[in-house]
């Protein structure tokens, strides 16, 4: 797969590449700083509202393990992606970044509020 030359000197298709880039790298390494406690009872990986006093579920870290591995499959295949749809429509590959991104941010968020509720 060659990657056209026109892809690397397009400012906004780098913008939108090291935000993403860096949105995963903030997942992972939130991930692995949150997770660093020892939680004998395990970690909170749901929240069912409508089991009443069972609403919260609890697993092991492989669960934030996936979520680190769902951020970087994410980043890699969005941006393989774009650059093979750059080729067609630059602007669908903007909106590859832009999805890219948007999904990275919701990793952060839910990763974030499952973590926080195990302190």
């Amino acid at each position: 797969m060659t990657v056209p030359k026109k892809y690397f000197h397009d400012r906004v298709i780098l913008l939108l590449l090291s935000t993403n880039v860096a949105l995963c790298l903030v997942a992972v390494i939130w991930i692995l700083f949150n997770l660093g406690d020892n939680n004998a009872n395990g970690y909170i990986v749901q929240y069912r509202g409508n089991l009443g006093l069972n609403a919260f579920k609890s697993g092991s870290a492989m669960t934030f393990v996936s979520f680190m591995l769902f951020a970087v499959f994410t980043t890699v295949f969005n941006a393989i992606l774009s650059v093979r749809v750059f080729r067609v429509r630059r602007g669908f590959s903007v909106g590859v970044l832009a999805m890219s991104m948007l999904l990275l941010g919701l990793v952060i968020i839910v990763s974030n509020a499952l973590l926080l509720n195990n302190h």
